[in-house]
């Protein structure tokens, strides 16, 4: 019987072969006394096994380094990290003297109450790492009750991985020719699932929440990573439609990948640039193969990420320097922490907030501790003479907040020449516009900033009032609101009265659908994931700025999302139709396809896939 699953499309592709179910790894620990003198026997076990752990760890993380390009061995920095937290492995030893348990229990259920309190976590990013907290305490436990670590995969066969959730532990362990897709019961975009998933250049579909349970071991599965839909037991027309689409794609990404050195312009001569985004340093070399021009949004969340400690101006400073050398002479765009207080856990101690999207985070917390703060902005301004760095703030409210950052910047160049550290006297500071309140007094914020970048992701859920992570209201998430466009017309309209560059670092950057749009709206830079890159580049390629131009004009006039939306895509239909190139060959299957979806995101990276067959 065929049946349907909807899930979260996590990594783009088309993937058709047999499934093979993994099932959860479950504990049963009993809680056993023991005598005060077998205590520090206890405390020895505990320490053998994090230091087994660690060493499982480091293997792992070296086998993924000889295997992989693009730094997802990184992902294993967090592990470690975990293994390294002082106040968990302190509350199990405090425990364990004052109850008098075995150590195995306590463990367990102290691993529990961590995992519980992040589940309590709203940001929707810090939930996805319980998954790094389970897997390093499932290493941790099987070493103290003495068990083998399960074969987590074993097949000679092409097969389509189905489970309720997958560590990096678990990905990291399949071998890459024999595994064609994932898919899981939770997870999300930003899963390691789908991290890895994006690695191994495979497709993914996550939070089906039911996969496990309608799947079994054997089923031919579809799984469309462009839509986020997986087919159990297909009849032979989806099949063969599937089968079709899946060489169709192919052959896009082929098309797509052959101007990925080329630059980003127009048929008529206007150029824009085509950035990437970035959450780790060690992507560098996946962003040069796609073709970006340099890095458009950097990340730095991770570093505060799974410790009970802060920073260092060094650690920062190291990790800085190695982008700055890796992209030069590209530039690359440094965003400093978007962090709130209930990220910081242990160290800083610092209350829960209710409504954190809302609440003291990103630039507000920066601001009211200038000596966290601080350590940041120096490590940046050190980096800055290796190479072409500029740096932004996230979540500027208005003028005064940019004005508040600026001089706490301007104390930290102080305090370097000071020191007799050479920095980029002339280093660009950018705003990140991503609050209705600066979207709205943009005229004012451009003649104090160096640029813009406008952060869709949040600049729509706040503009709409919609949490885009709550099912409830998801729907109601539109990129093509007319409000939205507004405000993106507004912010570059201020950008280039002023004589700064606008670009755009949201999802809403790397949608095909929109970037023609885009394009007339007058952004100056587009800011993606690297694998969307060729595609993005190849439409703009293909399009004259001024049919982009009386586009956006055309989308300005409209009052609804659908309409929008509608007019968008006919406008896309026509003007590729007339053109003498392959766009229209390209989206005209998609639009007639059974497969996947109009426009499309292929997998840019297929061909690189060594032995594939599907």
């Amino acid at each position: 019987m065929i049946k349907s699953i909807k899930g979260i499309a996590a990594a783009y592709g088309i993937s058709i072969g047999p499934a093979y179910k993994l099932g959860k790894e479950d504990f049963i620990i009993p809680e056993e006394g023991i005598a005060e003198e077998d205590v520090p026997l206890q405390i020895e076990l505990l320490t053998d096994s994090l230091i087994k752990t660690r060493q499982e760890i480091k293997e792992l993380q070296k086998k993924i380094s000889a295997e992989m390009e693009n730094g997802e061995a990184e992902i294993f920095d967090a592990h470690l990290l975990v293994l390294e937290d002082r106040v968990f492995v302190g509350e199990v030893i405090s425990r364990l003297k004052k109850e008098r348990v075995n150590v195995a229990f306590i463990f367990s259920q102290v691993l529990k109450k961590y995992i519980e309190v992040l589940s309590g976590i709203e940001d929707k990013y810090l939930k996805e790492r319980i998954s790094d907290i389970n897997d390093v305490g499932k290493r941790i436990l099987r070493h103290l009750l003495n068990k083998s670590h399960p074969a987590v995969f074993d097949s000679n066969e092409k097969v389509i991985i189905v489970a309720h959730d997958l560590s990096p532990s678990d990905t990291a362990a399949m071998h890459k020719k024999n595994v064609i897709a994932f898919v899981t019961d939770i997870g999300g975009k930003t899963s390691h699932t789908a991290i890895m998933a994006k690695a191994l250049e495979i497709p993914a579909v996550v939070g089906t929440e039911e996969a496990t349970l309608k799947i079994d071991s054997g089923d031919t599965l579809i799984v469309d990573g462009n839509s986020g839909l997986v087919i159990v037991n297909p009849d032979e027309n989806t099949l063969r439609a599937y089968q079709d689409e899946e060489k169709r794609l192919r052959g896009v990404a082929e098309t797509f990948l052959s101007v990925k050195d080329l630059p980003a312009e127009t048929s008529d001569g206007h150029r824009v640039e085509i950035d990437a985004n970035i959450e780790f340093p060690e992507e560098v070399s996946s962003v040069m193969f796609h073709g970006a021009e340099g890095i458009g949004l950097y990340r730095t969340e991770f570093f505060y990420m799974n410790r009970n400690d802060l920073p260092s101006e060094d650690e920062h400073y190291e990790v800085y320097e190695y982008l700055a050398e890796s992209i030069r002479p590209q530039q690359a765009t440094i965003r400093t922490m978007d962090l709130g207080g209930d990220k910081f856990i242990s160290q800083l101690e610092i209350p829960k907030e209710i409504g954190s999207f809302l609440g003291w985070r990103a630039i507000r917390f920066c601001l009211n501790r200038p000596d966290i703060f601080k350590v940041q902005l120096r490590a940046i301004l050190r980096a800055s003479v290796h190479g072409n760095l500029r740096l932004m703030y996230p979540m500027i409210s208005g003028i005064e907040e940019l004005r508040q950052a600026n001089k706490i910047l301007e104390e930290s160049k102080k305090e370097l020449r000071t020191r007799g550290i050479a920095f980029d006297e002339n280093i660009k500071v950018g705003v990140m516009i991503e609050v209705p309140s600066a979207a709205t007094t943009a005229d004012i914020l451009a003649k104090e900033a160096d640029f813009f970048s406008i952060g869709t992701n949040d600049l729509i859920q706040y503009s709409l009032a919609v949490d885009r992570t709550n099912e409830k209201v998801a729907h109601l998430y539109h990129p093509a609101h007319p409000a939205v466009l507004r405000m993106i017309k507004n912010i570059t309209d201020a950008a280039h009265k002023a004589g700064i560059t606008a670009g755009m670092c949201g999802e809403m950057a790397g949608e095909p659908n929109f970037a023609i749009m885009l394009l007339g709206l007058g952004l100056d830079e587009f800011s993606m994931p690297a694998q969307l890159i060729p595609q993005i580049k190849y439409i703009i390629r293909a399009v004259g700025f001024g049919e982009a131009q009386a586009v956006a004009d055309g989308a300005m006039k409209l009052s609804t999302c659908k309409e929008v939306e509608k007019f968008v895509q006919s406008e896309f239909r026509r003007i590729i139709k007339q053109k003498k190139c392959d766009l229209h060959s390209i989206y005209a299957g998609a639009a007639t396809a059974s497969a996947g979806s109009w426009p499309f995101t292929p997998q840019a990276d297929t061909h690189r896939r060594e032995g594939s067959e599907h």
